[in-house]
């Protein structure tokens, strides 16, 4: 008589077909569902007329990151005994989203994504104090993760200084040494093109000329006579335009006063993501998007979907729902998030800012994606786009 065989629950699940990933996780569920409940609140300002918005950035992206999120944190949680739900809402004015995060407060919601500028956002920490854990997936200011930290707030969108360290180590790469800096006269353009100043100082450009971009011609019917009159100058390799509301910076490529490439917030820019990225399984995240929201993710969306994916590697790693749990984890040594980017990503644990590469791209086609070799970091290369933690004056988990 042959023995009976005890059949092990992982010989079951590869019998059945399961893929491999989920038979091994299958294990650590739990029998009691973890419910994660997460806020997601949207106010940007009108930021006026621009003559070359062709393609305005969408009402609601960053939403629809933060939903396709969901949907990926429940294809896991599903087998793991935890199930994710997302409160949502697109505000008309600053008042309306701080009376909102309130009634989220209220409602015991701890984990809330803001797509919202830097003023409202230091309104919205102060409100949320240490009940909730709050991730910035809008401002790009560099005083929030230099000197006005909040011990319970996170960036997952990259930093003024993290675009234009990117950027000033591709144009070092390329040996575009020399730099006519062309910027605007709104309070982002200047944040930018500051960022940008200290980037080519520690990356070692020169400034040759830097001017600021006055005039309220119609740059459609006068790009070909201003541009080359203003672009006049010394010699320079590549000329870096800030203009992040696009009143004019489009203009600037093929009417520069010698032949040289446009790169900064028009031409080759920096940023979070870009639809062109398809290597490290990227067009899979690109495709599903598409399919939900019938449209390209933007920066915005990533940085969102990057929050909320952020805290369900938490949850399943941690096997809590306690925000204070994931807060000291996500802040730890042993979290990663694989997202896309060909590195895995991390949380600086002095400002709280998310560590990634950040991807430099023309309107159709990704050209490279920094850091690159060379620039050494005793730590992580990734530190070695914005501020580390010596230049910075935040220390979040000392």
């Amino acid at each position: 008589m042959k023995p009976i065989m005890k059949e092990s629950p992982l010989s079951r699940c590869l019998a059945g077909g399961v893929f491999l990933a989920t038979c091994l996780l299958a294990p650590l569920a739990q029998a009691d569902t973890l419910e994660v409940r997460f806020g997601y609140l949207q106010w940007q300002p009108d930021r006026g007329p621009a003559l070359a918005r062709l393609t305005p950035e969408p009402e609601d992206a960053g939403l629809q990151g933060a939903q396709l999120a969901i949907s990926d944190n429940l294809s896991t949680g599903r087998f793991l005994g935890q199930h994710y739900q997302l409160e949502s809402a697109i505000l008309g004015s600053e008042d309306a989203l701080l009376e909102a995060l309130a009634a989220m407060l209220d409602a015991d919601i701890e984990l809330i994504v803001l797509n919202v500028p830097a003023t409202t956002l230091r309104k919205a920490s102060e409100i949320g104090g240490e009940r909730a854990l709050l991730f910035n997936a809008g401002a790009r200011d560099v005083s929030l993760r230099l000197d006005e930290c909040s011990p319970y707030l996170l960036h997952t969108v990259p930093s003024h200084a993290m675009l234009t360290d990117a950027l000033a180590q591709w144009l070092n790469v390329r040996r575009w040494r020399s730099v006519f800096l062309i910027s605007g006269t709104t309070d982002d353009d200047r944040a930018w093109a500051e960022a940008f100043r200290r980037s080519a100082q520690k990356f070692a450009l020169n400034v040759v000329t830097d001017k600021e971009w006055t005039f309220e011609a119609d740059m459609r019917r006068n790009a070909s006579a201003e541009l080359p009159l203003f672009t006049q100058g010394p010699d320079y390799d590549v000329v870096v335009v800030a203009d992040e509301r696009n009143d004019f910076g489009d203009f600037v490529p093929f009417n520069t006063w010698l032949p040289r490439p446009v790169v900064g917030t028009q031409g080759m820019a920096p940023d979070a993501w870009h639809p062109a990225i398809e290597a490290w399984g990227a067009a899979q995240l690109q495709n599903r998007f598409a399919k939900q929201a019938e449209r390209d993710m933007t920066s915005t969306d990533y940085a969102a979907w990057a929050a909320i994916r952020a805290v369900g590697e938490a949850v399943t790693r941690t096997g809590s729902d306690d925000m204070q749990t994931l807060r000291d984890y996500l802040l730890g040594d042993d979290f990663e998030l694989a997202a896309f980017k060909g590195r895995p990503l991390s949380f600086r644990d002095w400002n709280g800012q998310l560590r990634q590469p950040v991807p430099l791209a023309h309107p159709n086609s990704l050209v490279a994606m920094a850091p690159f070799e060379g620039f050494l970091h005793q730590h992580t290369e990734l530190d070695t786009l914005g501020y580390d933690r010596p230049e910075s004056r935040c220390r979040l988990t000392d």
